[in-house]
This record gives structure tokens, sequence and C-alpha cells, in this order.
């Protein structure tokens, strides 16, 4: 009834999801730079993803104690064990490894590699038989075709790189480099797409996971705390410089409350939001946009190298990654309706209807 009495605001009542979403991928893309100037400026990855974890957990647990006390199942010991490792491949393992490659490599590249994990996911599910392929299915074909599209474009960005392409104006914003550093592109290969199998994994475990805790933000916030409190262990057996935990007011801290509050606060209720209005499938629909929002960034703003294999690797991963969303749009719409209507007259509750609508949905975001 809301919507047909939106008068005057119609439009923004109607394009409303597609602009949050739009401003979703907008906030991940310049935490990307912001992050790499954090780290340029000595910021140490591993304490980043300790204060950046805590940072969000406080700042949603608020929220999570409120909205879900009446849906919050009791925590077992069981059920810890199950956020623990599910803490350790999505947020503390995942994430350290991921912001640690931006330190060899650049946030063009690690866009374009993190958009393979839906294709990643899409094979651990089918080898573990999550996943049903059938041939004579021509949505079912483009699942397959799109997950293999993907990895080739990831071989692509990963062993070519091709020519630089010339800048055509100097950089608008300056970012100190540590030039030597971007030099071990191997390395730094290796660590993001590492990252990206353990959330491929984390993935298909918190499926199962939401299953037994259906309560996501209580879930997410469990997340963070616990995986802040992992990273903090592994950071300190790594790092012996305690000075490292040292925050100024500065590009650190700045990295830290963006991170925190913004990039996994703010952002998981707009993304839940939008699943509930729309589904789960027009939130991934915007998943390839930081890609291209890094890259015009980078090459326009900041002035980083652009090679011609990012550029062909981004367009190849990005294609295959629609064709893996048009192959599961309708599998995932009749999930959602069938969903709805077990919760149809049972609930009231606003908050399980967002979780009937949104199982399928990523609780926890860069």
């Amino acid at each position: 009834m809301e919507r047909k009495t939106c008068g005057v605001g119609g439009v923004w009542c109607k394009f409303k999801p597609h602009l949050l979403m739009i401003l979703v991928q907008l906030s991940y893309s310049i935490l990307y730079f912001i992050t790499e100037a954090s780290f340029n400026h000595g910021f140490n990855p591993y304490v980043y993803v300790t204060y950046r974890s805590i940072v969000a957990g406080l700042a949603l647990l608020p929220f999570a104690y409120f909205l879900e006390r009446k849906m919050r199942p009791k925590l077992t010991l069981a059920l810890f064990l199950e956020i623990f490792v599910l803490s350790l491949l999505g947020v503390s393992l995942s994430l350290n490894m991921y912001f640690a490659s931006l330190k060899y490599t650049n946030p063009t590249f690690v866009t374009v590699v993190y958009n393979t994990v839906a294709s990643m996911t899409f094979a651990i599910a089918v080898i573990l038989r999550m996943e049903v392929i059938n041939l004579h299915n021509p949505r079912s074909i483009a699942k397959v075709v799109g997950t293999l599209v993907s990895l080739g474009g990831i071989m692509i960005v990963t062993l070519y790189r091709g020519p630089i392409i010339r800048n055509v104006w100097p950089p608008l914003i300056h970012i100190h480099k540590n030039d030597h550093i971007h030099e071990e592109w191997f390395k730094g290969s290796l660590l993001v797409i590492a990252s990206c199998v353990a959330w491929a994994i984390w993935y298909i475990m918190q499926a199962y996971s939401l299953k037994r805790y259906p309560a996501q933000l209580s879930l997410t916030t469990w997340m963070a705390l616990v995986g802040g409190v992992q990273s903090a262990v592994f950071t300190l057996i790594v790092e012996h410089n305690i000075s490292a935990w040292t925050v100024g007011v500065n590009i650190d801290l700045l990295s830290i409350l963006y991170g925190g509050v913004l990039g996994s606060g703010l952002s998981i209720f707009i993304q839940l939001w939008c699943t509930e209005e729309k589904g789960p499938v027009f939130v991934t629909m915007f998943n390839p946009l930081p890609t291209i929002f890094v890259a015009v960034l980078s090459y326009f703003v900041v002035g980083d190298k652009l090679h011609l294999g990012c550029i062909v690797g981004a367009l190849v991963v990005v294609i295959g990654m629609y064709l893996m969303i048009w192959g599961k749009e309708e599998e995932q719409e009749g999930d959602i309706s069938s969903t709805k209507q077990r919760f149809k007259g049972t609930s009231n509750d606003p908050q399980k209807q967002s979780i009937a609508a949104g199982t399928d949905e990523m609780p926890f975001d860069l």
C-alpha cells in the first residue's frame, strides 16, 4: 500500500533498491583505495583486519540484540564451534589474505579476482552434488559455461599483464606507493585466489549454518567478533612489534572506521533490505560494478598503471558472471517464492520474512 501512495516520490520508490545497491558497490570500491593508502602508509594489514572486524561486530551488536531477540536460537557449544569455523573461513583467514594481497598487486586486480567467488562456489557445489547440472536445460548450461568463462578470465588476469595503457592526465589524487612491493605480482595472486577459495567454501557451509541459526544479524555479529579475536591471535604470532597496533588520527583510523561501520555494517542492512524487496539475484547483479568503478578510479583519478590483460580479463569475468546469474535466476526465484509461501500466514515478523527471502545471501561482505 505504501508503494501506491508514493506520489511525487514515485520514481524514487521504484528505483530506490537500484540506487542503494549502486551506492553500496561504490562504497566498497572506495574502500579499496582507502585500505591501499593505509597499507602504503605503513599500517599492518593483519592489524587492520582485527580492528575492522571488532568495530563491525560492535557496530552491529545493538541492532542484532534488539531486532532479533525473539528469533535468536540458543547458542550451544556445537553452534559456537560452527561459528568459529565460519569466522575463520569468512573473516580472519580470508580477509587477512585478501587485504595482504593489496600490498603485492593493486585494487583493480583484486576486484577482478573477487568476482570469481561465485564461479568457485558453484564448482564446489557441483563437486559436493549440491548443484544439479542438466545439459538439456539452457540455464543449467549457462551456469557451467559462465563458471568456465569466469575462471578463464581470472587466468588471463593472472598470467597475462600485457602492455601498459598510458594515463591521459596526471593523477587527481596522489597515493604514496611502494613500487618494489607491487612487483611481487605472483605472491599477491596466490593470496587473493586463496582467499576467494576460502570464501567459496564459506558460502557452502553457511547455507547449512543459517538453517540452524537463522538470525542473520546475530550470526554476522558473532562472526565479526570471533573473527576479530582469531585475527588478533594470528597477528600477535606473526607481528612482534607492539607499535604496529598503534593507530593515529590519520588514514589508518579512517580505514578502520570506514571498513567496520560502513563496509561491514550499514552495507549489510542495505543488502538485506534489497534482498527482501527484490531477491538475492537482484543483489548479485551489482557485484561486477566495483570492478568497473575501481578500474575507472584507478586509471583516471589515482593514476594507477592499467594493463591490457586486466581489462580483457575483467570483461571476460563479468560476462561469465552474468551468464551464471541468468542461469541461476529462475531457480533462485522459485526458491524464494516457495520459501515465502511457507512463511506466509505463519508470521508477521518482518525479520522472519527477510530471512525467508534471503537465505542465500552473504551475511557478511567486504
